[in-house]
């Protein structure tokens, strides 16, 4: 490919690539995610791919095309955007920011029944709930609520600090017990620990 530097280049086949396999364009957070670069960067090399005519795009998400491909993409309206409220903690507990930092895109008969505006997705880092199945650098989908039964996953605010963990009341405390013996159940004081919703599902990326 003439004309393109190699940072373009690996971004012109990652987008390919992905495309391909998803059956959608990736978002510029999946790319900048995916380089590990800034989300300016990729706005940077976009800009320079559709100046030098290698593809096309608009203001709109997963809008990227390869220019001159006409391969059809999955219905759109299979697919559900959730809200990707940021990166919090399933290890030790980290403060949330409670930005959009973007979205998650699932296979919307995953959420059949369910009021999709109430969902919301978090990004995983650590990996104290590992053997429930939820891994580092998985997305978990989210069902905003303030209430919680026993044994439910949840994303709870305890005190300012937001951490995903499997709940368990105990009289005027609550448990948040983690799915790993390297970490400690955490006890709190009931009034110190505000549900934010219940995890009802996951999505994971694998890197190609």
């Amino acid at each position: 490919m003439r004309g393109l530097t190699d940072k373009q280049r690996n971004m012109l086949d990652f987008i390919e690539k992905f495309s391909d396999s998803k059956g959608m364009a990736p978002t510029v957070y999946e790319i900048a995610d995916y380089f590990r670069i800034k989300t300016s960067t990729v706005f940077a090399h976009l800009q320079s791919l559709q100046k030098k005519k290698f593809i096309t795009r608009t203001s709109q998400a997963r809008s990227i095309t390869l220019f001159g491909k006409t391969k059809q993409h999955r219905h759109t309206s299979f697919v559900l955007a959730i809200p990707l409220l940021g990166r919090i903690s399933a290890g030790l507990p980290l403060d949330s920011s409670e930005l959009r930092e973007g979205e998650v895109y699932c296979d919307s008969s995953m959420f059949k029944g369910e009021d999709t505006a109430r969902l919301f997705a978090l990004r995983i880092n650590g990996d104290s709930m590992k053997n429930l199945g939820i891994l580092d650098g998985d997305y978990v989908i989210v069902r905003k609520s303030s209430v919680a039964q026993e044994g439910d996953i949840v994303v709870a605010l305890a005190g300012d600090e937001t951490t995903v963990k499997s709940y368990y009341p105990r009289g005027g405390k609550i448990a948040l017990k983690p799915a790993n013996p390297k970490f400690k159940t955490q006890i709190y004081v009931a009034e110190e620990v505000k549900i934010q919703g219940k995890v009802i599902g996951l999505q994971r990326t694998f890197a190609s």
